[in-house]
C-alpha cells in the first residue's frame, strides 16, 4: 500500500511540477527581531529558505557542518538582500557532540530563538555511520534533529510564539520505523530504504513533540514535504539521464521553500500543531503509519535513549493525551 501510495503521489507531485498547481506561500508577515535558525543553509533549500526569511527581516543564523560553504552562502545572501541579517555556525548534525556544542554557543548568543527550520539532511548516501556510530540518514536525518530541536527546547520558550519546521518528504509512504534493527545492518540497508525510514521518523517526531508540547504551548510543530526539487541533495544518485529528467521535472529551490514558507509564517496556522503540509495546504489523510501514536511514542522513547538524553530534560515532556491533535 506504501508504495503504490508514494508511486502515485510522485506521479502527481511531477504533473504540478511540469504543468503548474503549485502554489505559494501568500502571507505577509515581517520577522522583523525575531530569531530563526535554518540548518544546511550553505545550498539549495536551506539556502533559499534563508534568503526568503531575510527579506522579511530575520535575524538569521544559519547551521552548516562546512563553515567555509556557508560563508559562501551568507555572501550569496547578501548580495541579493543588502540588508540580511545573518551569522553562519558550526553543527554537524550526524555528531551529537557538535549538536550539544551549537545548542550551547546560540545560548550564549540569543536569549531567545523564535523559528527552527530543521532542513539539512541526507538523501539516499552509500551505507554509511555517523561519528555515533549510527546509519548515517536515520542518525543525521531523525536523530541529529531530535536532538537538535530537544537542545533549542529552553530558547524556544522564550519566544512568545514559536515554529518548529522539519522537512520531510513523500518517501514516508513507503517507510517503517525497523525498531528491530535501526541501523539497517547485516545487508538489510539500502539508501531508498534508509531514506523512507528517516522521512516517517521526521513525522512522527513532529506528531509526538506536538502531543508532548500540549495545545496550550507558544512552541508548534510541523512537518513539510517541499516535493521533488532540483538540489545538490540527489549527488548520490545522479547520472545524465537523472540530471536530464530532474532539470525538466524538479521545482526549483525558489518553488520548493514555498510550503516550508507557509509553515513558518502563515497565520492561519498560529493554532495549529504536529500535522504534515506539501503545497501549502495540510495534508488531511495520511497513511496508518505516519498517525500511529503507539509508534511515535516508542520512537521517542528509542531516540531518547540512542542521544542519551538526561533526566531533566526528559522530564520536560511528558506525553499529554492526544484527543486535540487528530
Amino acid at each position: 500500500m506504501g508504495v503504490l501510495a508514494h508511486l502515485g503521489h510522485s506521479l502527481k507531485d511531477l504533473y504540478l511540477n511540469m504543468f503548474g498547481g503549485r502554489l505559494r506561500c501568500e502571507s505577509t508577515r515581517r520577522l522583523d527581531g525575531k530569531v530563526v535558525v535554518v540548518t544546511g543553509a550553505n545550498t539549495g533549500l536551506g539556502k533559499e529558505t534563508a534568503y526568503q526569511l531575510s527579506l522579511r527581516g530575520a535575524k538569521l543564523y544559519i547551521a552548516c557542518r562546512d563553515l567555509g560553504k556557508a560563508d559562501i552562502a551568507v555572501k550569496e545572501i547578501v548580495s541579493g538582500n543588502p540588508k540580511a541579517n545573518i551569522t553562519s555556525l558550526k553543527l554537524d548534525l550526524n555528531s551529537f557532540k557538535s549538536i550539544r556544542e551549537f545548542a550551547d554557543d546560540l545560548a550564549i548568543r540569543e536569549p531567545r530563538v523564535d523559528i527552527l527550520v530543521n532542513n539539512a539532511g541526507v538523501f539516499m548516501c552509500p551505507e554509511w555511520k555517523t561519528a555515533d556510530g549510527f546509519e548515517m540518514q536515520f542518525g543525521t536525518n531523525h536523530l541529529g534533529s531530535f536532538l537538535l530541536t530537544l537542545s533549542l527546547i529552553p530558547l524556544l520558550k522564550k519566544s512568545e510564539s514559536a515554529r518548529v519546521v522539519n522537512l520531510s518528504s513523500s518517501a514516508h509512504m513507503t517507510g517503517r520505523i525497523n525498531f528491530d534493527n535501526i541501523n539497517l545492518n547485516n545487508g538489510a540497508y539500502s539508501p531508498m530504504k534508509a531514506y523512507a525510514q528517516s522521512k516517517l521518523a521526521n513525522i512522527l517526531f513532529t506528531r509526538e513533540l506536538a502531543n508532548r508540547l500540549g495545545p496550550n504551548s507558544n512552541i508548534k510543530v510541523y512537518a513539510v514535504n517541499p516535493g521533488a526539487v532540483n538540489t545538490d541533495a540527489q549527488r548520490h544518485v545522479r547520472n545524465a539521464v537523472f540530471d536530464w529528467f530532474i532539470r525538466k521535472a524538479f521545482l526549483t529551490p525558489e518553488m520548493g521553500v514555498q510550503t516550508s514558507l507557509y509553515c513558518v509564517l502563515d497565520e492561519k496556522l498560529d493554532n495549529e500543531s504536529g500535522f504534515y503540509y506539501e503545497n501549502c495546504r495540510r495534508v488531511e489523510h495520511m497513511l496508518s503509519t505516519a498517525t500511529d501514536d503507539k509508534v511515535s511514542e516508542r520512537l521517542w522513547d528509542l531516540s531518547c535513549d540512542l542521544v542519551d538524553l538526561n533526566d531533566d530534560m526528559r522530564r520536560l515532556f511528558v506525553r499529554t493525551p492526544t484527543v486535540w491533535q487528530k
